[in-house]
């Protein structure tokens, strides 16, 4: 990774993630590096740099929202998160998750080396209000999950930009869903049962899952698959800042980008793709996927 200056680092470190206000006590001797990398709408960071802070401020929030997730490790080096009204200290080996929508602080009196995996909350599985249980919390990294997951992750964050596109994409896919499976056990382990709301809601999203080849998948089937009304349907997904349109929506992005970079679907057609995650008009699919993705799908195909 190429060493860069404080005034350097800053701008890399917010072109590659979300806004953030970088702040370092010794600006003038500060050295740091980010190796970003990025498949779709999924990123990996590796960062070795001095003492500094980063900070997700209300006014950077309201000026960039981002839908995402960070999850991070500390690979060497100790450090604070605060979020949620709450401090916790990390250090080499621990993990922690943060919400980019909700202000947060990062804090490192020393130098400190840390991989960061950043998703949208769309591909996490879990309510909001179950997440915002464990945000800027310890997180077990302990035991034979630990064990596989963190090693995984650095060096995920150190090689990917050394990876095919595709290979990369599903690499960073299964990283999403072994941190969920982080998240599902730290709170499994927390105390109280998950509540009927939070059941109900996992519930939703799987079958949407299920349906999304269906064109017509709506919210009146939903709710009625569920016993609820339509109301209380958009005001569950309300709560968890988005609407059950775009949750639609961008599981059936996310279902298209996987096929266009799986070699096994190679000889399906873009069109016979996003017809089967339930987009009607191939036209309307690429206009939405770009809008997206920031690139047409057959630069995705294409690698």
């Amino acid at each position: 990774m190429e060493s860069l200056s404080f005034l350097d680092y800053r701008h890399a470190v917010s072109r590659a993630v979300v806004a953030l206000d970088v702040t370092a006590p010794e600006q003038d001797r500060f050295r740091g590096a980010i190796d970003a990398t990025a498949a779709g709408d999924i990123h990996v960071f590796a960062i070795d740099a001095d003492g500094h802070g980063v900070h997700r401020t209300p006014s950077l929030i309201s000026r960039a929202p981002q839908q995402y997730f960070k999850f991070s490790r500390i690979e060497r080096g100790s450090g604070l998160i605060v979020q949620d009204g709450r401090e916790t200290a990390l250090g080499s080996g621990d993990m922690a998750l943060y919400d980019t929508d909700r202000p947060y602080s990062l804090l490192f009196d020393d130098a400190v080396q840390m991989s960061v995996v950043m998703f949208p909350k769309v591909l996490l599985d879990i309510p909001s209000e179950d997440t915002s249980r464990i945000t800027a919390t310890r997180l077990n990294a302990g035991g034979a999950l630990g064990a596989m997951v963190g090693p995984y992750l650095g060096s995920l964050a150190e090689g990917a930009h050394n990876l095919d596109s595709r290979i990369a994409r599903r690499m960073l896919r299964t990283a999403v869903d072994m941190l969920s499976t982080v998240l599902e056990a730290n709170l499994a382990a927390t105390e109280g049962p998950v509540s009927a709301h939070s059941a109900t809601l996992t519930h939703i999203l799987t079958y949407i899952d299920v349906h999304l080849a269906d064109s017509e998948l709506s919210p009146s089937q939903i709710a009625a698959a569920h016993y609820i009304s339509v109301r209380h349907l958009h005001a569950m997904f309300s709560e968890q800042g988005s609407t059950v349109s775009t949750v639609i929506r961008r599981r059936r992005l996310q279902r298209c980008y996987d096929a266009l970079t799986d070699p096994y679907q190679a000889h399906r057609s873009i069109a016979e793709i996003a017809i089967a995650a339930g987009f009607v008009d191939p036209a309307h699919f690429s206009r939405v996927f770009r809008a997206h993705y920031g690139v047409p799908p057959r630069a995705v195909r294409a690698g």
